[in-house]
């Protein structure tokens, strides 16, 4: 049993990391994170409260990625971009079919603060800065020094609001994959939170978060005041969600909902438009590749038309559905669970078929 708690949190840490090279190595030797802009090939600017970026419009529509896990990366020199071939994906760079689109396509950081040995000490850094290892990050040799005093939720939500104050346009989505996929909850909340208080501008709401083969750990936690995050978190949808927030979320592998390791959230999944990814291209040991595929499958999914329900004319669910559709999908009786296409990994030809939640 230990054996196999031990390897679904190795497959759970092993993501998809640029090429080194991609970031200076002063990125990984002093703390460095919140938000930056993406451009064509990986190239980047990091976003800087008052001054012009090259990959920014204000009145642009934006997609935004926040990353999980991130154990042992800071000393490869490693960071999450988009092209995302390392983790068996396509050999392209993703965002530019959303630059293409006229998007504005940004990754919010929070990489060395995610540099832990346990998940759970990651996941505290999310909610809390008085978790077990507070606010701790690690730099390229390893080491950790001490860290702000606040939370990374807190510090990607100052980032966010900062660098997007003179936000105009009226679409943002963010995307949040595997531990990330709390920090889009929360970011999300507290973007909300601050709208009702007059504090932000209501176009910095998010219109739409996809939770991107997302974990929970197990049991209630002292520095969430003994409450399991995956109910802090469906608390946080069903309060989002009538503020207008619509939820999409995309399984695509067991790793994190083993039911020794992480939480299912069963609940939570019911709340969204719920699509079970098969990604059958790869074999059964290959969780560390399934549990990426949910990251670049939905980026890429944006080049093809909206995928259709088995023998209808009725979308189901990616990133090019309509965020109509994506609501009546996520206010039915039904989850989608992937029928056709299963064994190809691009998303032109899927199909899926709906089943009961």
């Amino acid at each position: 049993m230990r054996k196999l708690i031990m390897l679904c949190l190795l497959l759970l840490s092993s993501t998809a990391y640029a090429a080194t090279g991609v970031f200076p190595t002063s990125t990984f030797n002093n703390l460095d994170y919140g938000l930056y802009w993406f451009g064509y090939g990986d190239t980047w600017q990091k976003a800087v409260p008052g001054h012009s970026n090259a990959y920014y419009s204000a009145s642009k529509p934006t997609v935004i990625y926040i990353h999980g896990w991130q154990n042992g990366a800071t000393a490869r020199q490693d960071r999450e971009t988009f092209n995302r071939s390392s983790a068996g994906g396509p050999n392209l760079d993703l965002a530019a079919v959303w630059l293409n689109a006229g998007y504005n396509v940004g990754v919010l950081y929070w990489n060395q603060f995610a540099d832990e040995g346990e998940v759970t000490d990651a996941e505290a850094k999310i909610w809390s800065a008085s978790g077990p290892r507070a606010m701790r990050w690690r730099n390229a040799s390893g080491a950790y020094s001490s860290g702000p005093s606040q939370s990374v939720g807190d510090l990607l939500f100052q980032s966010y609001k900062d660098n997007m104050a003179g936000y105009s346009g009226n679409n943002i989505r963010i995307l949040g994959h595997s531990l990330g996929n709390q920090v889009a909850i929360v970011l999300t909340k507290k973007i909300s939170d601050a709208v009702t208080a007059g504090s932000v501008n209501a176009k910095l709401l998010p219109k739409r978060v996809a939770l991107l083969d997302p974990f929970y750990s197990n049991n209630a936690k002292s520095w969430l005041n003994n409450q399991w995050t995956g109910a802090v978190s469906r608390s946080y949808v069903s309060t989002l969600k009538g503020k207008g927030v619509i939820f999409e979320a995309y399984r695509s592998s067991s790793v994190t909902s083993t039911v020794f390791v992480g939480d299912a959230n069963s609940g939570l999944m019911n709340m969204t438009a719920f699509t079970e990814l098969k990604p059958w291209y790869f074999s059964a040991t290959q969780q560390t590749q399934k549990h990426n595929a949910a990251v670049w499958h939905y980026l890429w999914s944006f080049s093809f038309s909206a995928p259709l329900i088995t023998g209808t004319s009725n979308q189901a669910a990616s990133a090019k559905t309509s965020d109509s559709r994506i609501t009546t999908l996520m206010n039915g009786s039904k989850k989608l669970v992937h029928d056709q296409g299963a064994y190809t990994k691009e998303p032109s030809d899927d199909n899926f078929k709906e089943q009961n939640r």
